[in-house]
């Protein structure tokens, strides 16, 4: 059975929701797990390809855009394209599908604008559907 976390982080800003996207894909590598980092589309997919290599001048986060050889730990896809592990889901992505459902660990980053609000509400609801009991961490709690 899947697990569903969601990060809600207290700021609007895209920025801080990328930023907290490499924090996390950094812990999953730490854990020895693979990563798929779902987005929407090939020009946000390179844009975080740099992001990621930017990250830390101290770290490194293996990564790459998915299909590139050679695979990376961490990939970067978008569209119906999918990794061949199903370790962690990072969807960057407005809407989840089916098959995000198959990923034994799945994370939504979720920041105060409108249209990621509502597609995380939308998320949420298909996961529970779905047999998946979602754990919110609450990220506002803390920045106070």
């Amino acid at each position: 059975m899947s697990q569903a976390d969601f990060y809600v982080l207290p700021d609007a800003d895209p920025e801080s929701r990328t930023a907290f996207l490499c924090r996390l894909a950094d812990k999953v590598l730490g854990h020895g797990l693979n990563a798929y980092i779902h987005v929407a589309g090939e020009t946000e997919a390179e844009r975080l390809d740099q992001l990621l290599w930017d990250y830390r001048a101290d770290a490194f986060i293996p990564h790459g855009l998915l299909n590139s050889k050679p695979d990376a730990p961490v990939q970067i896809g978008w569209g119906d394209q999918l990794p061949q592990h199903r370790d962690v889901y990072i969807n960057l992505a407005l809407d989840a599908s089916e098959e995000t459902l198959k990923f034994d660990r799945i994370l939504e980053i979720v920041i105060q604008q409108p249209d990621i609000l509502a597609a995380t509400r939308k998320n949420f609801a298909l996961y529970k559907n779905n047999g998946i009991t979602p754990k919110m961490h609450d990220m506002r709690k803390s920045s106070s």
